[in-house]
């Protein structure tokens, strides 16, 4: 389906979501005008999204890249996952470990659409339409538990998705329930907007988010510390950083060109360097 063409008749178009703004500025074509206005409407608050938003795909390939490569880890859970683009979770993971795992889990009922067709026929690779702060509904979901083998070390990814996750959801919960239950050798990625803002000027740019029907809480990268840190898991080098310093590779595949209508906001994270996408990967010894 391209942008606003037809559409399954559940999914509402009315309203903008993370997803599909996220899926625009990586340059794909899943989504719709109303996602687009948002995001032109309240960009310049926060210019540097656009590279947030990008810097993350990018560091999407090298982690997931390091866990099955390196780490050994063949099956993956990807909260929050967004609309399929390029270099999808289970694409680089197959790359290289051939029979990789991967459930994938969003609120957005449009990527469940998209990805019928992206995954037909693949058995090893399925998505779910559920609330990424519930997890204990994904953990009893027959999909999920088809799929994943808890008897074995895993990945849960929260990539770009804990901004969306507020402290009035209780996020040591959501992050926790699932890797809690895993096994010694599972991994956690997390990476989340940050701001050195003080804490005034980041509850503005929440509530014109929050405004939008985008739930929303920009962190700075202590209060990520604190989230992530103390609960027993270990970062793997280079700890937690803005996730451009995390194991960089200017050999790694590109991403699709910015689109025309944001590319005057490519590259302003280089200007105001304020906030920026932070967070890395933690190890359950």
């Amino acid at each position: 389906m391209d942008a606003d063409g037809p559409v399954p008749t559940d999914i509402p178009t009315d309203v903008p979501t993370s997803a599909r703004i996220y899926n625009w500025a990586l340059g794909g074509k899943d989504n719709f005008e109303i996602d687009r206005q948002f995001a032109l409407q309240n960009i310049h608050y926060s210019p540097e999204i656009v590279d947030a938003a990008r810097e993350n795909r990018l560091f999407l390939y090298r982690v997931v890249r390091y866990l099955a490569a390196e780490a050994g880890i063949r099956q993956f859970i990807d909260l929050g996952c967004g609309l399929p683009t390029e270099n999808n979770v289970h694409q680089v993971a197959q790359q290289f470990v051939s029979d990789a795992r991967v459930l994938y889990v969003d609120i957005d009922p449009i990527v469940l659409a998209h990805a019928r067709a992206l995954l037909a026929g693949d058995g090893s690779t399925v998505v779910i339409t559920a609330d990424m702060r519930d997890p204990e509904a994904i953990l009893e979901h027959p999909d999920a538990k088809r799929l994943i083998d808890f008897s074995e070390p895993l990945a849960v990814l929260y990539l770009s998705v804990g901004h969306h996750i507020k402290d009035e959801d209780d996020p040591h919960r959501v992050l926790y329930t699932i890797i809690d239950r895993a096994v010694p050798g599972s991994y956690l990625a997390f990476t989340q907007v940050v701001s050195t803002d003080p804490p005034e000027r980041r509850a503005e740019l929440d509530a014109i988010a929050n405004a939008g029907g985008v739930p929303w809480q920009t962190r700075s990268p202590e209060e990520v510390d604190a989230l992530l840190l103390g609960h027993g898991l270990e970062p793997v080098e280079p700890g937690l950083v803005d996730i451009n310093n995390w194991r960089p590779d200017p050999d790694q595949p590109p991403l699709a060109p910015v689109p025309p209508e944001l590319k005057p906001y490519e590259g302003a994270s280089k200007l105001r360097k304020e906030r920026f996408e932070y967070g890395g990967l933690l190890k359950k010894p």
